[in-house]
């Protein structure tokens, strides 16, 4: 039987982006914005922290004391509003590294949940929280290791700025992208860096080619790719399993089930994500629910 020191698994807790959007329409890929949690070679990485960490921080709880390594994409207000509401981190006892980029005029992430939970923004500040928060400002290109896991990182084209990770153990690799949006001049280098080989792919496909360029309500400049986009990156790279991410809170259960249907006759190796999915990254990607 593995242990988990010999398992990489991939939980998603939150699969929307923009705003959450629970009910009856989104049942079935749910309503939470992005957190995915990675439990890889014994360590828990937890990648944004949307209103999914909320549900992963609940199913913490039978099991403290916790600790982790919480990475940020960036800190638009989808990727970061459930860490107020992250039980875990106000508890003592429980340690988690918090890592982001350094925006323009040197904010770093620690500064940006700080104001997040500052008065009038929120009634409790960071400073409540009783767990140990280590705070590593990061660089694109900075290469991160914990234990015998590589996180890598790179740039992606965002407005404000994000950044993208890439998850090396053994012989496995999983990255995680978004929020980018691609260039029409051809695939972004960074990305496929990231992605290159990669087990799974993890890829921001807020929208559809039809709904980025169309001609009265155009996404371009928006900061978002597209499924379509994630399927080149993914045919490039030699990606074994895109992982379509980031879904446009308009898009409900039935919308998505046409994309995943479409995306799969592209590219077999495309999936849906949804909340609760679990991916074991192996010789054969096996995929639960």
């Amino acid at each position: 039987m593995s242990t988990l020191e010999d398992l990489f698994k991939i939980h998603f807790w939150g699969v929307r982006g923009s705003i959450a959007c629970p009910g009856t329409a989104t049942v079935r890929y749910g309503g939470n914005t992005p957190c995915v949690e990675m439990l890889v070679g014994g360590h828990r990485l937890i990648f944004d922290a949307g209103t999914g960490i909320h549900v992963l921080g609940q199913s913490l709880l039978g099991n403290l004391p916790v600790s982790g390594h919480l990475f940020f994409s960036h800190s638009h207000w989808d990727h970061i509003q459930g860490f107020p509401f992250f039980s875990p981190a106000f508890m003592e006892g429980n340690e988690f590294d918090i890592y982001g980029g350094v925006i323009p005029h040197g904010v770093t992430i620690e500064h940006r949940l700080h104001d997040q939970m500052n008065q009038p923004n929120f009634p409790v500040p960071l400073q409540v929280m009783g767990a140990n928060l280590r705070f590593h400002n990061l660089d694109y290109g900075d290469n991160i290791k914990i234990g015998d896991v590589t996180i890598a990182t790179g740039e992606l084209n965002h407005p404000g700025g994000a950044m993208g990770y890439r998850v090396s153990w053994r012989d496995y690799t999983a990255a995680y992208i978004t929020d980018t949006e691609h260039f029409s001049t051809g695939l972004d280098r960074h990305i496929l860096a990231l992605a290159d080989r990669a087990d799974v792919l993890i890829y921001d496909c807020t929208y559809t080619d039809e709904e980025y360029y169309h001609p009265r309500t155009s996404k371009i400049g928006w900061g978002h790719s597209t499924w379509q986009e994630g399927i080149k990156i993914a045919q490039a790279a030699n990606v074994k399993k895109l992982v379509i991410f980031h879904h446009d809170p308009i898009h409900d259960d039935k919308f998505m089930d046409a994309i995943e249907l479409q995306s799969i006759q592209a590219f077999p190796g495309s999936i849906v994500a949804r909340e609760g999915m679990k991916i074991m990254v192996d010789e054969t990607i096996s995929i639960a629910y």
